[in-house]
């Protein structure tokens, strides 16, 4: 496919790209059926949409939240309006009608290829948003045990406490032991523990010490029994709400080395700096396709 009709697709696909109150993206399928080089509505929505209805509903995502039917008015010669029906797709949705078109179709192959992209870029950027979540809430973890340490310092006369307490907090909200936590996620010798916890116990651990922090101030706890028996009672009660909401700290796996994915987002941002629309190089990523509406 030459350059100039690839460059002319893409901006025509983008061009009838629509955003819902939600920001999320959609296409009218009486405009994708003329991207697609169908001349006849009914031929479009009884071959390419129907199957890949059938091709959503077997990949186990609702229809539903794909494909939503809408109407809308259109000016007919006579200068009167007539009502119409038109069909709000997904992303995914407009990739599974590409997929079911007719492949003869310059067209069709254009955009099997372009919505298979789309979709993968915007699964990246949600990955990316979910691993700056967590390297952020390990930062913020890190901000409240040193002021925990300090808050120790203050009450007590020492810091030397503060890794004990810690580990009592361990063992209050995994029913286990840092070492044996450790193991488990197979956590090197001279890395905490945290480096490798998934977001949810960074958040947990991080609520946990806030709140002793807090207690400790308030009521004034000047001996280390009492600010690690606090720090315990708030682990444990963190670990009751994580086990009424069906999450058991000790089952989840471990998360990927922090560091990794610190030294990975800065290698995206430098890149995105340098060239804003490249995807990075080797990246893999699992297209869930599941967007809705």
């Amino acid at each position: 496919m030459k350059t100039e009709l690839v460059r002319f697709l893409t901006g025509t696909f983008e061009a009838h790209a629509q955003q819902t109150e939600g920001g999320v993206e959609y296409w009218l399928a009486r405009d994708l059926q003329h991207l697609l080089g169908y001349t006849e509505w009914r031929n479009f929505n009884n071959t390419a949409i129907s199957k890949a209805k059938t091709s959503c509903e077997a990949s186990g995502h609702a229809v539903p939240d794909h494909f939503v039917g809408v109407t809308k008015m259109v000016d007919l010669g006579s200068g009167s309006q007539r009502e119409i029906e038109d069909i709000m797709l997904t992303r995914y949705a407009c990739y599974l009608i590409a997929q079911n078109g007719d492949p003869r179709k310059p067209e069709i192959a254009f955009a099997q290829t372009y919505f298979a992209i789309q979709t993968r870029r915007a699964e990246i950027i949600e990955q990316r948003l979910l691993e700056a979540e967590r390297l952020s809430a390990r930062q913020k973890l890190s901000t409240t045990e040193k002021k925990l340490s300090e808050v120790i310092y203050e009450q007590t006369g020492g810091s030397r406490n503060f890794a004990l307490i810690r580990s009592k907090g361990d063992q209050a909200l995994f029913g286990k032991s840092t070492r044996a936590m450790k193991a488990q996620w197979k956590v090197p010798d001279r890395r905490p523990l945290a480096d490798f916890a998934p977001t949810i116990i960074l958040k947990a651990k991080d609520f946990a010490a806030e709140i002793t922090i807090f207690n400790a101030r308030e009521h004034d706890m000047t001996s280390e029994s009492a600010i690690s028996n606090e720090h315990i009672t708030n682990n444990v009660a963190v670990r009751d709400t994580l086990l009424e909401r069906g999450i058991r700290p000790e089952h989840l796996p471990a998360a990927e080395d922090v560091r990794k994915v610190e030294r990975r987002l800065a290698s995206a941002e430098k890149k995105s700096l340098k060239d804003p629309d490249a995807l990075k190089p080797g990246e893999s990523v699992t297209v869930k396709n599941s967007e809705q509406f």
